[in-house]
């Protein structure tokens, strides 16, 4: 069997604290691998080695000659992680958050088509995965002409395999690829992984123990930055997987004491949306919607990836300027009679991937959760010592408190999902927007979490809006529920 890497006894680190430890791998062309393990368990940064994107400490790393020259040992092998690094069509700037809402700086966005195009130019050898196969194999025909800053979490997700597959690499790396995909992507996704299998291609993606797709045939387990298990992918089904690491213990009274730092707000209306519609030139992405929240209830929204969720937030969150055209009551108050943006946000906590992916990350844990009290991305004044202390109390409470000093994009995807989730709850707001806040957590996490959220809606007055693609990550308090298909409203 041709041996494409070889990870010979590594070890790693990552602002100082260690990743992996003497972990020795090889990865074999044909062999697909899973990696599944608790959160900060060490599988991202494994991928990252592999990929050259992570320097290591010890050990070493042999690349075979198929993989490029000693100058580049990585070029044939593609990560994909959750953030991306998409810029502007003049490829000087970033993207930022607003941006899809903005129809004048959006338009600086590159199309699908424009950026598919430019990856497919620049590998012009592959034979297999070319344009038009990768726009039907990832469902992209209808996305073409969309503006990259346009797409779902979900889309954006299908868009980045597309643009690896383009580039026909010998080793693809998935960092949680199924994260974000709506049902019928998830099973369409094990589908395409065998002809990405049968195309030459060798797989490595991290996962839950609930998601192994079928094309891995061996499962490498992760605890504490170590191989501890391998394992066949049959065997998983009778293995139980309780990660001891991601257990902590639940404090209710604490919960009560944090949520009443702050006064809560009274209203009647939270959101009353009448015949509302979004169209961005010839698109119509949401049609004729009719909504009405009450305080103190707690909603599912639903809908496939592109279905219009994300856009109907930004209508409820303040950031989409066609608000003002349309009949929308916020917090009892119509859109447009003088509340300012600032108003919406300082009653309103936020969460969700893409919010994630814009986030500056050059700030450390404190940093990003004390801005909750300001609605910035990012802290930009002094910080306040009482507003500190209260985020540290939360940190401990959610057992993240040992990353406050660290940078965002340096600690585990769970703990910078659970320190956004801290941000958009800190001030006690009358509405919670979670958008999909489970990703990166493992099963425990998602339990404690869910504890968090049933505790504080069971002890306030809180609104709660909640989307997510899995079902089981509802908490207990959601009773009602909005699903979205094309943009519609379906009962």
């Amino acid at each position: 069997m041709d041996i494409l890497v070889d990870l010979q006894n590594i070890s790693a680190a990552v602002q100082n604290q260690t990743a992996l430890q003497n972990v020795s791998l090889q990865i074999s062309k044909g062999k697909h691998l899973a990696i599944i393990g608790p959160s900060g368990s060490g599988k991202t940064s494994l991928l990252r080695i592999v990929a050259h994107a992570l320097a290591i400490t010890k050990g070493d790393v042999v690349y075979h000659r198929s993989l490029g020259t000693e100058r580049n040992p990585a070029a044939h092998v593609a990560l994909i992680e959750s953030r991306h690094h998409f810029k502007n069509a003049s490829n000087t700037t970033d993207f930022y958050y607003q941006q899809r809402y903005n129809s004048s700086d959006s338009e600086d966005a590159q199309t699908v088509t424009t950026y598919l195009q430019q990856v497919a130019w620049a590998h012009p050898d592959a034979s297999y995965w070319t344009f038009d196969k990768v726009v039907e194999k990832l469902n992209l025909t209808y996305l073409l002409d969309k503006q990259l800053i346009k797409l779902s979490n979900g889309e954006t997700k299908r868009l980045r395999i597309a643009s690896a597959l383009l580039k026909h690499p010998v080793i693809l790396l998935l960092d949680q690829p199924l994260t974000g995909l709506d049902v019928t992507s998830r099973e369409y996704f094990n589908n395409l992984l065998q002809e990405i299998s049968a195309s030459g291609i060798t797989i490595v993606l991290t996962t839950s123990p609930a998601e192994i797709p079928a094309v891995t045939e061996t499962v490498l387990v992760m605890e504490n930055g170590s191989i501890t298990q391998v394992l066949e992918r049959e065997a998983i089904k009778t293995e139980r997987f309780q990660w001891a690491n991601s257990s902590h213990s639940f404090d209710a009274q604490e919960v009560n004491d944090l949520m009443n730092q702050h006064a809560f707000e009274t209203f009647e209306d939270i959101i009353r949306m009448q015949n509302v519609n979004i169209r961005y030139g010839e698109v119509q992405v949401l049609k004729n919607i009719n909504w009405t929240v009450k305080q103190g209830e707690r909603w599912a929204l639903l809908g496939h990836n592109g279905a219009g969720k994300s856009t109907l937030l930004s209508l409820v969150y303040g950031d989409n300027p066609q608000a003002y055209a349309n009949d929308i009551v916020l917090f009892d108050r119509k859109r447009g009679s003088g509340e300012s943006i600032w108003d919406i946000k300082k009653r309103s906590g936020f969460m969700s991937p893409e919010l994630f992916q814009y986030f500056p990350l050059d700030q450390n844990c404190l940093q990003v959760i004390e801005s909750g009290y300001y609605h910035t991305l990012g802290l930009f004044r002094r910080s306040d010592p009482k507003k500190a202390e209260l985020a540290e109390r939360w940190m401990k409470l959610f057992n993240i408190w040992q990353h406050r000093l660290h940078l965002l994009k340096n600690i585990p995807a769970s703990a910078q999902r659970l320190c956004l989730l801290i941000r958009a709850i800190i001030k006690n707001p009358a509405l919670l927007i979670l958008d999909e806040p489970c990703q990166g957590m493992d099963n425990l996490q998602q339990q404690f979490f869910k504890q968090v959220i049933d505790t504080i809606c069971r002890n306030s007055n809180i609104t709660l809006i909640y989307v997510t693609h899995y079902m089981e990550e509802l908490p207990e308090a959601v009773t009602k529920q909005l699903k979205l298909v094309k943009g519609e409203v379906v009962e």
